[in-house]
């Protein structure tokens, strides 16, 4: 990594069943599909699903920080001093001085692109104001200026996947996944399964059913770290060959089938069955995301520190296990928790005095 971007890993668990949807109906097992890897063909969670959602989760923790008085006039705002406007100026984000003219606005899709940055000081709660943290560090365009984000979010992928067996709930993955999260020395035979056990001399040896797959194991003691956050043992990790990881998770996904109701008899409306899939819950994701240090620069720069960036991140990611992420988030779906590496708490500051980009 260069010495201005930083790699932060993302190890989260789903604590409700995930649905990322592909945008349609299929015909098929299902009815709505969920997002698949075009090479593996394994469910992920797209990294623009992830910087979309926090985004929204990193506005709605900087609005929390103003008094409610403020909270939603961005004119009346810009009329007061900065320090005015926070109820503890200790937070990440009080001292940066952009942070005046935040809206509610700035987290979703820019509803004024042909407005310059002067212009958009005067307008109320709608658009990209293109001072604030939120806007500074996922990005913004404007008739006048254009910024690129700070972040780069990579897709979380499937780390351990929780499986029914005869021996109760297991966490598989395989070889590839293992070495392209960080681990390396793991190896698996074609047709055999890699049970990780800490007192693997004593323990027996034997078959593991799957239902459709009874494929023999065997168990070894590797000096495995699991990532903090994951919440499981070494037992509870079963490694299967490459070729066969896909279809063990596509076959033991969530599949939920609903109905739509009939308003006016509250029962069941004729032809709306369909059945929707999901990455069940308590399934460990992995993913990375970059932070580029673009503070200072330039000489004259109102850009956050990368310090700053982290602690926003970390202060808002609460969010996803309230609200959660993807869609039917009302039916029981999209909750997640997600540990970041733990960080010295730092304060937001602005490399300059004023946030204007005029």
């Amino acid at each position: 990594m260069a010495n201005n971007v930083e790699e932060i890993k993302i190890i989260s668990t789903a604590t409700d069943p995930i649905y990322i949807g592909t945008g349609g109906y299929t015909i098929g097992r299902v009815d709505n599909t969920i997002v698949r890897d075009p090479i593996t063909k394994i469910p992920k969670i797209p990294g623009s699903s992830l910087a979309g959602v926090w985004r929204y989760y990193v506005t709605l923790t900087l609005q929390s920080f103003f008094k409610e008085e403020f909270r939603l006039n961005r004119s009346q705002r810009a009329k007061k001093k900065l320090d005015e406007l926070f109820d503890d100026t200790k937070v990440w984000g009080a001292n940066f001085e952009g942070n005046r003219y935040a809206a509610i606005k700035c987290a979703g899709q820019d509803e004024l692109p042909d407005k310059t940055l002067k212009e958009m000081q005067t307008i109320e709660n709608t658009g990209h104001c293109g001072h604030c943290l939120v806007c500074k560090v996922f990005g913004y365009s404007k008739k006048d200026q254009s910024s690129q984000g700070m972040l780069f979010f990579s897709d979380l992928n499937i780390l351990f996947f929780p499986v029914y067996t005869r021996l109760g709930v297991k966490w598989i993955t395989s070889e590839r996944i293992l070495k392209e999260s960080g681990y390396k020395d793991i190896s698996v035979k074609e047709n055999e399964y890699l049970v990780i056990d800490e007192d693997s001399s004593s323990s027996p040896e034997g078959y593991l059913n799957l239902g459709w797959l009874n494929l023999p194991y065997k168990k070894e003691n590797h000096k495995v770290e699991l990532p903090d956050g994951a919440g499981l043992e070494l037992n509870d990790i079963i490694i299967v060959p490459d070729h066969l990881i896909s279809q063990i998770i596509n076959s033991n996904l969530e599949v939920r089938t609903s109905v739509s109701i009939d308003p006016i008899t509250g029962a069941a409306k004729e032809g709306a069955l369909f059945t929707s899939e999901a990455i069940p819950r308590a399934t460990v994701f992995y993913g990375t995301v970059r932070v580029i240090d673009r503070a200072g620069l330039k000489e004259k720069s109102d850009i956050p520190s990368s310090d700053c960036v982290k602690e926003a991140l970390k202060d808002s990611k609460c969010y996803f296990e309230t609200l959660g992420i993807g869609g039917m988030t009302t039916r029981g779906f999209g909750r997640m928790r997600i540990c970041l590496p733990e960080a010295e708490t730092t304060q937001c500051e602005s490399q300059q005095n004023g946030g204007s980009d005029e």
